[in-house]
């Protein structure tokens, strides 16, 4: 015996686990519906399947249009066609009841119904009543609307069959009514049926037509996304790559050509510039912390020195001098990378104008003549007559003036004095500048790494300068589309910075 409550919680115990699994069962679908959704939504989305589409609604209305074009004009060419037989047959019977009367015109009649494929002829007298013909009756009023256009009308073809009397079905045709002499009525008509067969047929090939739209719809959708979309995802998973810093990733190239072709060859040309300014910039951050630590660490321990010493003026004055002297050659320093970035960038904010490069290589060789007789040095200039360039003066002049100081600095040997010479010559449709000395020379395995920044050969460590120079002559070559390249001089090293020349006329 089970007590009210009891009976009020079974129902409550009984539904709580099966609610509970259908509450996970539930949450379960959940995420494989969300899923199902999702991946649907991503394909709606995709190109592939949007110019699909496009190309399944256009092409669906064009094969409509023309279907319906086509079927409009066949039918009113039909119809134009069985009118004028109809109004032909008419003309020959009329004839036919003219020349032999009543009689000649029922044997025309009847002899034309007997004909395989023959037209629909009714001839009734005044009252309606049938005389002759293959039509078993018309339908009323019809036989009243006499030598009107003809009209498509309901009638009934009389056939006979050998165990049954005869018996009428229903067909529709085009007749035309034509009253002749005696109140007699001469129905002529010619059967639709070939005119639905052929929209019948009309509506199999829109079908067919619509099917081979789908077809190739889901052909151009299988192209597109094998064709383009690959392409378009192998793009998206290389700038995925670069983004997470891999910034060796290429877009690939498959030699076709086609605009794809051309848009990954710029795009990595693009990449290729990049990865060489990152590489620069890391390049430049490391030789910045180590070449500028050693002078900034001096500085700070010239002043800790100044300070632990004796408070005199005199030791105070010095150190600030030292520090002062310090300070300067960092300025320029950071000057000179920042003159090295600008002309890199092409940001020198002058436009390039045809000058001289001859007449500037003279100039760079007298200023620096004073410095080379003090120094103990021998200069020479080799700048016969003129060598006209399309170039920016003040930083062809910086490039040269560099030039012929590092080769001051570095080009001689201990037991000799440095003898340098600038040379201008021009070779086929550049012009090359050329600064050689008479020293050690650079190792060839070096002579590419020295054009970077901050790149100092050890045996010149103890030399002042920042590694800047020949940086500063590099980014000048490029901005002027030239080269720099360093040979032997035999012995010693020769630069030769090499500028298109000018077109005829310029300069």
């Amino acid at each position: 015996m089970s007590r009210p409550g009891d009976a009020a919680r079974g129902p409550q115990a009984t539904r709580g686990p099966e609610a509970g699994r259908g509450a996970a069962s539930r949450a379960a679908e959940a995420p494989a519906t969300a899923h199902r959704w999702g991946a649907f939504g991503r394909i709606v989305r995709t190109t592939a399947f949007k110019l699909s589409l496009v190309y399944l609604v256009v092409f669906t209305a064009a094969a409509l249009f023309l279907l319906v074009y086509i079927a409009t004009s066949t039918t009113d060419l039909l119809s134009r066609q069985l009118e004028e037989t109809i109004d032909a047959e008419i003309k020959g019977l009329a004839e036919q009841y003219k020349s032999g009367g009543l009689n000649r015109l029922v044997r025309a009649v009847d002899a034309r119904s007997r004909a395989p494929g023959a037209s629909l002829y009714l001839l009734t007298d005044f009252a309606g009543n049938r005389i002759a013909g293959n039509v078993a009756d018309a339908p009323a009023g019809l036989l009243d609307a006499a030598d009107g256009d003809a009209q498509p009308v309901p009638y009934q073809r009389l056939q006979s069959d050998v165990a049954e009397e005869p018996r009428a079905k229903t067909h529709e045709a085009l007749v035309r009514i034509h009253i002749l002499p005696g109140g007699f009525r001469l129905l002529v008509g010619r059967d639709l049926a070939e005119r639905e067969q052929f929209r019948a047929i009309l509506r199999q090939a829109f079908q067919v037509s619509v099917g081979v739209v789908i077809l190739l719809a889901l052909g151009t959708w299988v192209f597109v996304t094998r064709r383009v979309l690959k392409r378009i995802d192998a793009v998206s998973e290389t700038t995925k790559r670069i983004v997470a810093g891999d910034l060796s990733g290429r877009i690939a190239v498959d030699g076709s050509g086609d605009e794809f072709d051309r848009l990954a060859i710029s795009v990595n040309a693009m990449l290729d510039r990049i990865e060489q300014l990152m590489h620069g910039l890391k390049e430049v951050s490391d030789n910045i912390a180590h070449d500028l630590k050693t002078p900034l660490t001096r500085l700070r321990t010239r002043l800790e020195v100044a300070l632990a010493g004796p408070p005199t003026l005199i030791a105070y004055r010095e150190a600030l001098e030292a520090t002062v002297e310090d300070s300067e050659g960092l300025i320029r320093t950071f000057e000179a990378l920042l003159r090295i970035a600008r002309v890199e960038a092409g940001s020198t904010g002058v436009a390039l104008a045809p000058l001289d490069a001859a007449a500037i290589a003279r100039e760079v060789g007298e200023l620096y003549e004073p410095v080379a007789e003090e120094e103990g040095a021998t200069m020479t200039v080799d700048a016969p007559g003129s060598a006209p360039v399309m170039g920016d003066r003040n930083l062809i002049a910086q490039a040269l003036a560099n030039l012929v100081d590092n080769a001051l600095k570095y080009g001689h040997r201990p037991d000799a004095p440095a003898r340098v010479r600038l040379s201008v010559r021009r070779v086929a449709e550049a012009v090359e500048i050329a600064v050689a000395d008479a020293g050690p020379g650079v190792p060839e395995a070096d002579r590419e790494r020295v054009l970077g920044r901050f790149v100092r050969l050890e045996q010149s460590r103890n030399a002042p300068g920042s590694g800047l120079g020949l940086s500063l002559v590099q980014a000048v070559a490029s901005l002027h589309k030239g080269s720099l390249t360093l040979g032997d001089a035999g012995p010693g090293l020769v630069v030769t910075l090499t500028i298109p020349a000018a077109e005829r006329g310029e300069g």
